[in-house]
């Protein structure tokens, strides 16, 4: 397991570099070295792990005999779940347990060398701005950026003809872009400001996150209906709580 020449890395940007090329190597092995990184976890040999290093490759190995090892260790025993499952899902299985591997690795260098409360947030917010090892390898993150790119195409043009979708188109724009005309921003406020909430009653505000019910037509708060942004982008067909519990009853 050497992967090029030991690496210490004491700043925030050569630990943010040190993650990249790391997560480079295993996204290649469950990738575009799948067949040999799948010949490799071997089911009938001892625990393996996936390991990847800051030069970009990566290697299936037994882990480290010392204790405790000199880095946080992979995800123990890959290779025994592979003939246990389909293919795809023990991929997705051994990517989601690298994403969290590479994460305790980069913040065991950012504890080690002593970053303060400022340097984590920033080295989580430059590895938060890349995709996981999981959404590369399930197709996820080539998806959501398409859908986002629809769902802003089409929020933009739901906000200048000032009127409300359905299900997916029902969610109201919270972070106006800034340079929409302030005169559109007004007049959005104007025409829902008698809103109100379905569940805390509370009036529309242009600054939250709002969803429309597609069954009773309500508005509701996303915090009070617990949907997200990023979950609403994904729902075809909303039903409000009250709407889903009449429906489920015999």
């Amino acid at each position: 397991m050497d992967g090029g020449a030991p690496c210490n890395p004491r700043t925030v940007e050569e630990v943010f570099r040190d993650f990249k090329g790391r997560r480079a190597g295993m996204i290649k092995a469950l990738t575009t070295d799948v067949e040999e990184f799948y010949q490799q976890c071997d089911p009938e040999k001892e625990n393996l792990c996936l390991y990847g290093f800051p030069n970009e490759t990566w290697e299936v190995n037994l882990p480290a005999e010392e204790v405790p090892p000199e880095l946080p260790e992979p995800a123990l025993g890959i290779n025994f779940a592979r003939d246990g499952m389909q293919e795809k899902d023990w991929l997705s299985l051994v990517a989601v347990h690298s994403d969290a591997w590479l994460l305790a690795v980069a913040f065991y260098f950012g504890a080690r060398f002593g970053f303060d409360k400022d340097d984590r947030k920033r080295l989580f917010t430059m590895i938060n701005d890349l995709p996981t090892i999981f959404e590369v390898v399930t197709g996820t993150a080539k998806k959501q950026v398409k859908e986002k790119s629809s769902v802003s195409n089409h929020t933009s043009n739901k906000s200048k003809s000032g009127s409300k979708g359905r299900g997916s188109d029902s969610v109201k724009n919270l972070k106006q872009a800034k340079d929409e005309d302030e005169g559109l921003d007004e007049a959005d406020e104007e025409e829902h400001g008698e809103t109100l909430c379905g569940a805390c009653g509370e009036n529309y505000a242009s600054d939250e996150f709002w969803i429309c019910c597609d069954i009773c037509e309500k508005w509701f708060h996303g915090k009070c209906v617990k949907i997200t942004p990023a979950r609403a982008e994904h729902i075809k067909q909303y039903k409000c709580p009250s709407c889903s519990n009449k429906r489920a009853r015999p």
